[in-house]
């Protein structure tokens, strides 16, 4: 059985029977879903409630991923295993033993901040960056004992690299791009990359517009030169996909991501007056469907088959199965 997993590891869809169809018809064998973005703890309950419908009612198409070898399940059923995370630390609220319930409830990564400063950390949007607070270390050993993968996706430069140090396991920055392809506030700089690689994290390279050098119109062959340099910086098994797909999303969504509860007006963050809804993704890759073109974009620019599977999915899988499980 061939070992070219696919795996992305970040996408927001409105979620659906047809795009759960779109996975399959793109032999997607695992997704990290964001089920939570401002939500409390009781409200994240009931996103996983909604994702163990979805499991019910399309059990042929999907299951619950918890662990590597459901991966590995998925490819030899043909469905694609399902993985949870957090955007934001909101649903352990201020309780350090809600990370160990998270866990047990299926969750595997959580981000210490979405753009604002959180209780954990520093998030990409502030102007000043003091790092990582005293409860984001303590909260940091507990998800390294327990299994839950910190994700610095959308954390300040200082608080990033302050969790790659304290952090005793391999972190994940699950979707961004490298900040010298494109200088987006979520990009990461070169410090970062090397850090990251160098503790044996994880980068998902994103497909999300406001990422991409030229937005909408960046062409493969510039996204696949991308993951040529980043792979010449980090080293190719440090580097995976993430997509940041949020297919079929109405723009009114735009609003609870970048707003949540915490401001009365509009957070324009990445877009702007003019563009504050979703952008429209590049036409090679509007969906599940189009994994196939990067993978072949890969080859075309010079990757052979072990590294245009390594960054397809197998890194991915080599990471999960290090860091889903209790720390020994």
């Amino acid at each position: 059985m061939s070992l070219n997993y696919r795996i992305d590891n970040l996408q927001y869809a409105n979620w659906s029977e047809k795009i759960f169809k779109q996975m399959r018809d793109g032999k997607v064998d695992a997704v990290h879903v964001t089920i939570v973005y401002h939500e409390n703890f009781r409200e994240m309950v009931a996103e996983i409630e909604k994702w163990n419908s979805y499991f019910e009612r399309f059990p042929k198409l999907i299951f619950h991923g918890k662990y590597a070898e459901d991966v590995k399940l998925a490819r030899e059923t043909d469905r694609t295993a399902i993985f949870f995370g957090f955007q934001n630390p909101s649903p352990i609220e201020d309780d350090i033993g809600l990370v160990e319930i998270c866990h047990s409830l299926g969750v595997r990564f959580m981000q210490l901040t979405y753009n604002n400063q959180s209780l954990l950390a520093t998030g990409c949007y502030e102007a000043e960056d003091p790092g990582v607070t005293r409860m984001g270390r303590e909260v940091i050993e507990e998800m390294n004992r327990v299994g839950l993968v910190v994700d610095m996706s959308h954390s300040a430069e200082r608080s990033t690299l302050d969790a790659i140090d304290i952090s005793s396991r391999p972190i994940a920055i699950t979707h961004a791009n490298p900040a010298f392809w494109h200088p987006a506030k979520r990009n990461k700089s070169n410090e970062v990359l090397k850090a990251l690689a160098a503790k044996g994290g994880m980068l998902g390279l994103s497909l999300y517009p406001h990422h991409l050098k030229d937005g909408s119109d960046c062409t493969l062959e510039s996204f696949c030169q991308m993951v040529a340099d980043t792979a010449d910086l980090m080293g190719v098994e440090n580097v995976g996909l993430g997509s940041d797909l949020c297919q079929d999303q109405p723009d009114s969504v735009v609003e609870w991501m970048r707003v949540g509860r915490w401001t009365k007006k509009i957070d324009y963050g990445e877009g702007s007056k003019d563009n504050a809804g979703f952008p429209p993704m590049p036409t090679w890759f509007e969906d599940n469907r189009h994994f196939g073109n990067i993978e072949a974009g890969l080859k075309q620019h010079g990757f052979n088959e072990a590294d245009c599977a390594a960054v397809m999915g197998m890194n991915w899988l080599n990471f999960y199965e290090k860091n889903f499980v209790p720390e020994k």
